[in-house]
C-alpha cells in the first residue's frame, strides 16, 4: 500500500507574512516526507483568507526540485473553475521538473468561492465539472485537440504543450460521498480518491463497491483501479498526546467551517469518537494508525492511505514530527502487514 500525506496549508491569520511562512513551511513538509520513504504528498486549492495555497502545481513545483521520489499530487483540482487547458500544461510542466512525479486529483471542491471569482454561475456546478473533466481527459490523450461543448469555447486541432513525461498523466477523480460522482469514475476507469472526514468507514463501502460495479460494466478491470482513502490525520507518541495536541486547531478549523454551514460547535466527545477505532480520523500514536489503516483495508482493499496533516493551524514542528512519524513508523509496518 501506498502511504502519503495532503494539506490545505492553513493559516492562523490572511496577513502576507503568514501565508508566505506557512508556504516555506509546507515545502520543508514535503521534502521529509520524500525523506522518510512515503509515497505521495497532496496539495489543495483554495480561494479562501484561512488556506494558503490557491495553486497547487506552484507549489509543487517548488517541492519538485527538493524531492526525489515522492508523487506530487493537487488534493484537489478544482476542475469546475478552472481552465482544463491550463491544468494539463502545468500538472505536464510540473511532471517534466518532476521526473515524471505528478498526478492531478480533480473534484468539485467542497468551497464555492472560486466560482464567482472566475466568473462561473453555482448553478451550473455539476455540468462544469462533467465538461471539463470531459476535455481533460481528451487532453492527455493526444497533443493535438478538437473538442466542443457547452460553457467553454470550444477547440479545433489545437496543440496542448508541453507534453508530460507520464502517459498517460495520472487523474484520480476525488469524491466526498456522492454516488453519482464514484458512478462516473467508475465509467470512465479512473482511480477513486474517497474522502473520510465524518461517521465511520464502513458507511463508505457501498460507495467503493458501487465504483467498482460501474467500473465493470464499463469494460473495466477494477483490480487496474487503484482507491485512495484520504483522511485527517495527525500522531504522536502516544495517543493522549495525539489528541491534546490536535484537538484544539482540528475544532478550530471545524467550528470556523461550521458558522458558515450551520453545524454547532465541536467537543471534545465528539472528536474523541471521531478518532476511536471504527471513527474517521486517523489521530492517534502510531500503533492506533497502524490499526486503524489495516481495519480500513479490510473494507476496502484500497491501495493507498493519505493523511491530511493537519487540519486547523498547527505548529510547524508538530506537523514534522507526525511525518516523520507516519513514515518511520506507520508505513513500514503497514506494507509489512499486506505483504
Amino acid at each position: 500500500m501506498e502511504i502519503g500525506v495532503y494539506s490545505f496549508a492553513e493559516v492562523a491569520d490572511s496577513s502576507a507574512q503568514s501565508a508566505g511562512q506557512r508556504l516555506r513551511d509546507l515545502i520543508e513538509e514535503i521534502e521529509l516526507a520524500d525523506q522518510v520513504g512515503l509515497d505521495v504528498f497532496g496539495v489543495g486549492e483554495h480561494h479562501r483568507p484561512d488556506f494558503a495555497v490557491s495553486s497547487p502545481a506552484v507549489v509543487l513545483a517548488a517541492a519538485a526540485a527538493r524531492t526525489k521520489t515522492i508523487r506530487l499530487a493537487s488534493a484537489v483540482t478544482v476542475l469546475s473553475s478552472n481552465d482544463p487547458v491550463r491544468v494539463f500544461q502545468d500538472f505536464a510542466t510540473l511532471d517534466l521538473l518532476s521526473d515524471g512525479r505528478a498526478e492531478i486529483m480533480a473534484g468539485r471542491g467542497s468551497f464555492i468561492e472560486s466560482f464567482p471569482l472566475f466568473g462561473y454561475n453555482l448553478d451550473d456546478y455539476d455540468a462544469l465539472f462533467a465538461e471539463k473533466l470531459e476535455l481533460l481527459l481528451k487532453l492527455r490523450e493526444s497533443e493535438r485537440v478538437t473538442w466542443s461543448g457547452k460553457l467553454r469555447p470550444a477547440l479545433q486541432n489545437l496543440g496542448v504543450y508541453p507534453r508530460p513525461l507520464q502517459n498517460p498523466l495520472p487523474v484520480w477523480l476525488a469524491v466526498g460521498g456522492t454516488p453519482q460522482s464514484a458512478v462516473r469514475a467508475g465509467r470512465l476507469g479512473l482511480p477513486l480518491a474517497v474522502a473520510i472526514i465524518g461517521g465511520t468507514a464502513e458507511r463508505f463501502a457501498p460507495l467503493v463497491e458501487l465504483y467498482r460495479e460501474a467500473a465493470r460494466q464499463a469494460g473495466h478491470d477494477p483490480a487496474h483501479l487503484p482507491v485512495s482513502i484520504n483522511s485527517p490525520g495527525y500522531l504522536a507518541e502516544s495517543s493522549q498526546q495525539a489528541a491534546d495536541e490536535s484537538y484544539g486547531s482540528f475544532a478550530l478549523m471545524m467550528d470556523r467551517i461550521g458558522r458558515e454551514r450551520g453545524w454547532g460547535p465541536m467537543s471534545r466527545a465528539q472528536f474523541d469518537q471521531l478518532r476511536s477505532p471504527l471513527g474517521a480520523l486517523a489521530i492517534g500514536s502510531p500503533q492506533e494508525v497502524i490499526e486503524k489503516i489495516l481495519r480500513q483495508h479490510e473494507i476496502f482493499h484500497h491501495q493507498r492511505f493519505v493523511a491530511q496533516l493537519s487540519i486547523g493551524p498547527m505548529a510547524h514542528a508538530k506537523v514534522m514530527r507526525a511525518i516523520e512519524l507516519l513514515g518511520t513508523e506507520v508505513a513500514p509496518a503497514v506494507r509489512k502487514a499486506l505483504e
